[in-house]
């Protein structure tokens, strides 16, 4: 059966024809995303949701969508999508932030013209049989200065079309290197440098609890007179009171706003005041644009149901399709090794260590951890997936250490799970040759060589002749065939270990008399 998509608000035909062509089952209901009833009612049928803006996903609808793995966003902002109830879920949430990336770069340029030279309110009074020539002074833009908050994307677009206008950029981004700055062309500034020197100042970053009011009333305060502001990014990053104390006291020449902190803005401070342009959330609003997300959107979902390709996820590491070849075989054997350590170890779990050697540490380890996380708590919380066992594991008080080695020894790649319960440590190791499969090769320092099998035994045992005759014929006795026979021992007549895969399963009974073996320490069934 197709994986199915619902697409609950207005998409192009050509993303609806992109899902088809590969295999992906999309059912079309533009508008299904305002009636929240209906969509709680339907949203157990899909495996993906495609939404644009109007689609409110809360974590009520989440609760109801069995099914769903994946969230498509055809735009940048995912406001309206719960984010943490669907990673709690185990839902990936998937945005487009590069599709409309020119179109709202041009629309803050627009709006910095248009706030330049009054444009809005001069059209408005020539339109009306007025000629107030000498009311709309404007100013020039050239040579002007710039302040940019948030040089992502969008903002180095901003930045390289000012450049252009002949307007020297400052900009303020935390992640913005020394050498990505040069290479756009902008010179990097603390925030409170930028703004004391910016004649224009225009954000470009997401809404977070750190970005919220970034341009508070302390930090409008801090801004030199005359000062317009361009906001184009997210409602929520100005103080709309404060900016509009600013305009009225004349500190701020001029403010251009596409978006507001509670939308649709039909009521808001900066509504009214002569020097104050605005527009309806229009940044992404060109067709190009609109059909550039919607494809996008589509390619993207597509690719993760069908193929398991994770593109702009905002919950959890993107990985192209290249990516996703050379890292399934390592999050196959991490989510394997995950599962050994989580059927042997109790639930009170403290800590997670997980260490990359050799070529392994080079990959995007982030995504390997998610997998073995999400193995070794499967055996103890049958819901979790590789989205939303890390933040299970931190929900839980587990402490999840990455430990990254240039050389894996002996082997070109190596991976080591140290699982911390109760005050005692469990450790495993794999690797994966070059036949693709996830191998044991240690458990508790004792090396071993044991490829994976749905059904094993694991045995620890005092390293005495005579156990493994007895074991064997155990398991002969009961009928149990067995597949593959490894064993390994820190040393002569010390701690011994046995992997054993057999042929379907073995009775419980069987079990219990392995464990009463002399010298048996534990014995135990693990499924993979």
């Amino acid at each position: 059966m197709p994986p199915r998509v619902l697409i609950s608000d207005p998409l192009s035909p050509t993303a609806l024809q992109i899902f088809k062509v590969r295999g992906v089952e999309a059912d079309f209901q533009p508008g299904l995303g305002k009636d929240k009833e209906k969509l709680a009612k339907v949203i157990a049928n899909y495996d993906g949701l495609a939404v644009r803006s109007a689609t409110k996903v809360t974590a009520d609808i989440l609760a109801k969508a069995s099914r769903l793995k994946v969230i498509g966003r055809a735009g940048m902002g995912v406001d309206n999508i719960d984010i943490s109830a669907a990673t709690a879920r185990g839902v990936i949430v998937m945005n487009t932030p590069f599709g409309n990336s020119i179109t709202t770069a041009e629309h803050a340029i627009a709006l910095l013209l248009a706030l330049a030279r009054q444009i809005p309110a001069a059209d408005a009074s020539t339109q009306a049989g007025k000629w107030e020539k000498s009311r709309f002074m404007g100013v020039e833009i050239t040579g002007k200065v710039l302040g940019v908050i948030g040089c992502g994307n969008v903002g180095a677009n901003v930045a390289q079309r000012a450049l252009g206008l002949k307007m020297r950029v400052i900009a303020f981004d935390p992640f913005l290197s020394a050498e990505r700055a040069t290479h756009i062309g902008v010179e990097k500034a603390p925030l409170d440098e930028l703004l004391a020197r910016a004649d224009f100042i225009t954000l470009h970053t997401p809404l977070t609890a750190q970005t919220r009011n970034i341009l508070s009333a302390e930090n409008i305060a801090k801004t030199q007179k005359g000062v317009r502001i361009i906001n184009c990014a997210r409602g929520g990053l100005v103080d709309e009171q404060a900016l509009r104390q600013a305009l009225d006291s004349g500190h701020a020449a001029g403010a251009a706003f596409d978006v507001f902190a509670t939308e649709p803005a039909i009521a808001n401070p900066l509504f009214g005041h002569p020097q104050v342009v605005c527009t309806p959330h229009l940044g992404a609003s060109t067709r190009e644009a609109q059909e550039n997300v919607a494809l996008q959107i589509a390619e993207q979902m597509s690719d993760y149901l069908v193929r398991g390709d994770i593109a702009n996820a905002v919950n959890f590491p993107s990985i192209t399709a290249e990516e996703a070849r050379r890292l399934r075989p390592y999050i196959e054997l991490a989510e394997k090794l995950g599962s050994f350590a989580g059927q042997l170890t109790r639930p009170t779990i403290d800590k997670i260590t997980i260490v990359y050697e050799g070529a392994v540490a080079e990959q995007k380890t982030k995504a390997i951890t998610a997998a073995a996380i999400a193995g070794l708590l499967r055996p103890l919380l049958s819901e979790v997936n590789v989205v939303s066992a890390p933040i299970v594991a931190k929900e839980r008080g587990m402490v999840i250490d990455e430990v990254t080695r240039a050389s894996g020894g002996d082997y070109e790649s190596l991976i080591t799970l140290t699982v911390s319960a109760a005050g005692e440590e469990r450790s495993v190791a794999g690797t994966v040759f070059h036949d693709g499969k996830p191998r044991i090769i240690a458990i508790k320092n004792i090396s071993i060589d044991a490829e994976f099998a749905p059904s094993m035994i694991y045995v620890t045992n005092e390293d005495k002749p005579g156990f493994i005759g007895r074991f064997a014929s155990l398991l002969g006795d009961a009928g149990v065939n067995i597949a593959t026979f490894a064993l390994g021992r820190d040393q002569p007549g010390g701690s011994a270990i046995a992997l054993v895969a057999i042929d379907g399963a073995a009775p419980e009974a069987t079990l219990a008399a392995i464990s009463h073996l002399p010298g048996v320490r534990q014995a135990s069934i693990l499924k993979f």
